[in-house]
């Protein structure tokens, strides 16, 4: 036999061999990450006399491994897994708390401290006892004593009235301008509401911004005349609308005049104070509440409710008496040991030296 047929027969002889063994191992490597791909030469492949002999490497560069691509399992999640999967993320992230997070002490995201200051009903009970012991211009002259003897509708409008006029203005001389006015029949909306306004400027003088406060009067007794017939608004959204009206006197009057509670009437008195105290604070820091409106929000996330009312004409005595803007006497007072600012703000703010007399 001639040796070109020799080599044909020895390499087809090969070649089914490869092919039978490349067969099983397809199929055991068909469970594996890899292929193989099987070169196979064909009959009619002709070898240069160059061309490496089949018994060299010829037989290991015939298989070639390929990685397979995996396939993406998409995962189906049903809408009950899908809400069950944000739950948790939905707990960690919270909004702005509401007014009713703060009046339950719910804790949410960025929380505002709720938690009572310590020693708070040792505090308040000797601060009773400190104005048993000694009256106080409000607990004869302040505004909830306006109109005792008028019937109702007419002392809910006395009330409103020196609210208005109290602002800026000490309690005696608030007092006085609702007896000149009560004296000339000027303590009902009807009367004031067809009086000059200069008469009653010259009635309520010398409260603070009177001629302002007149104005107010007038225009207030209009819209109780054509909108309330004659009375006063019963919630504190419409006692806010009226001119002049802030959040304190607006409080005052649904306590006094409604006997409704739904905050707690903040003056300069008890603003200074329960800062005094350390009892309120900005939210979210320990700083000091810069206006009457943050300190009552403050006030009114730990303060029970049933306090709310008479916090204030006690506070209010005890600013005017003991804890007064300058020179608080805290030698005498019963709260000094529990009172951050105690013997601190003694000496009253310094006068401008006089300068010398030129000789």
């Amino acid at each position: 036999m001639s040796v070109p047929l020799l080599r044909n027969a020895i390499l087809l002889s090969v070649t089914a061999r490869i092919v039978s063994f490349s067969n099983r191992t397809i199929r055991k490597m068909s469970q594996t990450r890899f292929s193989s791909k099987i070169q196979i030469p064909t009959s009619n492949h002709k070898k240069n006399p160059g061309d490496e002999s089949c018994n060299g490497g010829s037989a290991a560069n015939i298989r070639v491994f390929v990685r397979k691509k995996r396939a993406k399992k998409s995962l189906e999640i049903s809408p009950k897994e899908e809400v069950k999967a944000e739950e948790p993320r939905q707990q960690q992230l919270c909004s702005l708390p509401d007014i009713e997070d703060f009046a339950y002490g719910k804790k949410c995201g960025y929380s505002y401290s709720t938690q009572a200051p310590e020693n708070w009903e040792k505090v308040l009970e000797r601060i009773r006892r400190m104005r048993s012991s000694e009256d106080a211009p409000v607990d004869s002259m302040g505004c909830e004593k306006a109109g005792n003897s008028l019937p109702p509708k007419e002392r809910r409008f006395a009330v409103l009235v020196s609210s208005l006029l109290s602002s800026q203005t000490k309690d005696h001389v608030t007092h006085g301008a609702i007896q000149r006015l009560l004296q000339n029949g000027l303590l009902n909306p009807d009367a004031l509401d067809n009086t000059e306004e200069a008469t009653i400027k010259n009635l309520i003088y010398p409260v603070g911004f009177y001629t302002r406060k007149a104005s107010n009067l007038k225009k207030i007794a209009k819209i109780c005349q054509l909108k309330y017939d004659g009375d006063i608004p019963s919630t504190l959204e419409d006692l806010l609308q009226l001119p002049g009206i802030g959040p304190k006197m607006a409080h005052l009057v649904m306590n006094v005049g409604w006997e409704i509670v739904l905050g707690i009437c903040v003056d300069t008195h008890v603003h200074r104070i329960c800062n005094r105290l350390a009892w309120v604070s900005r939210p979210g820091t320990k700083q000091k509440t810069s206006s009457p409106e943050e300190t009552r929000e403050s006030l009114q996330l730990w303060l029970p409710k049933e306090e709310w009312v008479a916090i204030n004409p006690l506070l209010v005595g005890f600013g005017q008496t003991i804890c007064t803007p300058l020179r608080p006497h805290c030698g005498t007072c019963t709260v000094s040991n529990f009172c951050p600012s105690a013997f601190k703000e003694i000496s009253s703010p310094s006068s401008t030296p006089k300068k010398p007399r030129s000789n």
